[in-house]
């Protein structure tokens, strides 16, 4: 395919994720044909605001298209992600891979029968921070690394509950697959995807089923703590191979100051930055001239992280760019870890994973 093809691109969830994506892929110059979802609003509302067709049934749209975005909730990720796939479409499908790690499994086979690419939506490789810290790994600025600390925490900010966020049945978890996704693929990606030994964690419900509930900065309706059956926080020890460490910290509400920062050490420096500014701080130490610290402030320009993605994505599919979007096979990997930590914090021990 090359740059002159038009990509005939479609979205199956039009709410407001959906939209989020279409808005994206028009101002690339992606070529919208058409949204599904289940919701006759949802449908109604996608056309008006695209002039484009919304189907209530996903074959219909994908006999029409080269490219869907795949925004739905995570329970009815396999679904639509394997038909796909099947089609021999280009999916980018919104993280996490899915609701449980068997529908993972079989999305990530139905991906490597298929023609088509794959990416899944771990936006956050995007930012020109991450970008920058990653450029510094591959130069060697930061020697081996050996320890990535992934902080991902909110102070009130559980979503609307009685939403499918907070519906174990449909999310498949809470914080930990929400946010901790996001934590868990930086974390590898940065190690450079090794392969997982071992993992201990601990997951907890300690605010989203309370009464009292301080509402701040929830989004979404809330239907109170009824129903509400997933965690709200998790701590996590990851080992990989040669060694290397993740720690996890993850949290949609806890009584701290929230934070997104993430520390990668290494032997010669280390690299910490925060997601949501854009700003990375190295240090290290030096005993030329006298013995002393060296903390170096890197500013990147602030970039739209998801059209960024999206621009990669197109480029793969195109032919002109190499992969830097988080692979089925990759997003497999961080649902493995989730999947661990759930089971070390229901069985109160840790998880050796299988070296494949």
């Amino acid at each position: 395919m090359t740059d002159e093809t038009p990509l005939r691109s479609g979205i199956v969830g039009c709410g407001n994720i959906g939209q989020y994506h279409a808005d994206r892929l028009q101002e690339l110059g992606a070529d919208l044909v058409g949204g599904m979802d289940v919701s006759t609003q949802a449908r109604d509302r996608f056309a008006q605001r695209y002039g484009v067709d919304a189907y209530d049934d996903h074959h219909a749209l994908y006999d029409a298209i080269d490219v869907v975005v795949i925004t739905t909730p995570n329970r009815f990720h396999e679904e639509y992600a394997v038909d796909a796939f099947e089609h021999d479409l280009h999916v980018l499908l919104e993280k996490p891979l899915a609701h449980s790690l068997e529908s993972a499994e079989r999305i990530a086979a139905a991906a490597r029968e298929s023609r088509g690419t794959c990416t899944v939506g771990f936006h956050n490789r995007f930012r020109n921070a991450v970008r920058l810290v990653a450029d510094r790994i591959e130069r060697g600025d930061l020697g081996e690394i050996t320890h990535v600390e992934a902080n991902y925490v909110r102070r009130r900010g559980v979503p609307g509950r009685g939403s499918w966020f907070t519906r174990r049945d449909i999310a498949g978890g809470g914080a930990l697959i929400d946010l901790g996704v996001h934590a868990i693929d930086l974390a590898l990606y940065l190690h450079q995807q090794p392969e997982v030994s071992n993992v201990s964690g601990v997951t907890r419900s300690e605010f989203g089923s309370r009464e009292d509930y301080a509402y701040l900065e929830m989004w979404g309706e809330d239907a109170g703590p009824e129903g509400f059956d997933v965690d709200d926080s998790a701590s996590a020890f990851v080992r990989c191979a040669d060694d290397r460490t993740i720690s996890l910290e993850v949290a949609w509400a806890t009584n701290r100051p929230p934070t997104h920062e993430f520390v990668v050490q290494g032997t010669e420096a280390a690299a910490r930055f925060d997601l949501l500014e854009d700003q990375v701080t190295l240090h290290t130490a030096s005993p030329d001239g006298a013995n002393h610290f060296v903390d170096s402030t890197l500013e990147p320009a602030a970039n739209d992280a998801h059209s960024d993605e999206q621009r990669a994505f197109l480029g793969v599919i195109r032919g002109g760019e190499d992969a830097v979007g988080a692979s089925a096979e990759e997003a497999l990997a961080v649902q493995r870890v989730v999947d661990s930590i759930y089971r070390s914090s229901d069985e109160g021990h840790p998880i050796t994973l299988e070296q494949s």
